[in-house]
């Protein structure tokens, strides 16, 4: 099956998840290669599948360059503790998984392969690069591009938010999920890709350090009753994947960066994963 055909297939067989992010209105069909809303807003189909539900445009830091150094660290290993973390929470039943800022995919990708169960899966994110890509991973779920501060979803679809690394819109959240579903957040912790940060900048230094307690704070003010674990494991870097692992993340553009990080990167053998999982049951 063609990738439009899968993403045509897929919104009209769950076309109750999705609502039109100019007027809120619950989209009713597909009608050829596109998704109409009864007030005749249409958002037409990409031949990857995908549907782009931005209604303006959009300011994303995430090049395809940093993406596809992302894919290949991941596709290595680096989130496949934290995702099976994430598979023990979830209910044994199919579940409705909506992915927060998914990317290029492979953490929703580590997720739904290790079920046993048939999940319904949609990923978002800004970044239509990002989307690009998701399409090329081997797993029936739906990718769109779309506002996290206005997700084109109706209310109480889904049984599982996934928010790994992202940022959050909890009133959005609140809406979208299940009475009695889960939103799972990931956020990094002081330790995370700790000997990346002390190479790119120095101990001690500004740049050097992380902390999570305004994200942590937040969670807990919407959600008191949130359960908190944490995981930390180191992760041993394929050689050849060494320049990634720095080209990944957003610090390699630090304008306090040492100038010869690129040579130093090649001496990180192992990194932090430094996380914790937030979980709040509706």
């Amino acid at each position: 099956m063609k990738k439009i055909e899968f993403g045509q297939k897929f919104v009209s067989q769950h076309i109750y998840l999705f609502r039109c992010p100019l007027c809120d209105t619950p989209f009713e069909k597909v009608i050829g290669l596109s998704l109409v809303c009864p007030n005749g807003h249409a958002f037409d189909f990409s031949k990857k599948g995908t549907l782009y539900f931005l209604t303006k445009q959009a300011n994303n830091e995430y090049g395809r360059e940093m993406l596809l150094a992302r894919h290949r660290i991941l596709q290595a290993g680096l989130f496949d503790q934290i995702i099976q973390e994430i598979s023990g929470h979830l209910d044994d039943k199919s579940e409705t998984i909506l992915d927060v800022g998914c990317g290029e995919a492979t953490p929703l990708t580590r997720l739904l392969q290790s079920r046993v169960s048939h999940d319904i899966a949609v990923g978002f994110d800004i970044s239509k690069d990002g989307i690009q890509l998701a399409t090329q991973q081997p797993v029936d779920a739906f990718f769109c591009v779309a506002d996290l501060a206005h997700l084109p979803f109706n209310d109480h679809r889904f049984s599982t938010i996934i928010d790994l690394f992202s940022p959050s819109a909890y009133g959005e959240f609140n809406r979208v999920i299940q009475p009695g579903g889960k939103l799972i957040k990931i956020i990094p912790n002081s330790g995370y890709l700790r000997e990346l940060r002390e190479l790119l900048f120095g101990q001690h230094q500004k740049n050097s350090t992380y902390s999570n307690q305004q994200v942590y704070q937040l969670f807990l003010k919407h959600y008191p009753n949130a359960t908190i674990n944490k995981i930390n494991y180191q992760f041993e870097i394929p050689a050849e994947l060494r320049h990634d692992m720095m080209i990944m993340t957003p610090m390699h553009w630090g304008k306090d960066k040492y100038p010869n990080a690129d040579q130093l990167v090649d001496r990180l053998t192992s990194i932090t994963v430094d996380v914790s999982i937030l979980i709040n049951q509706f």
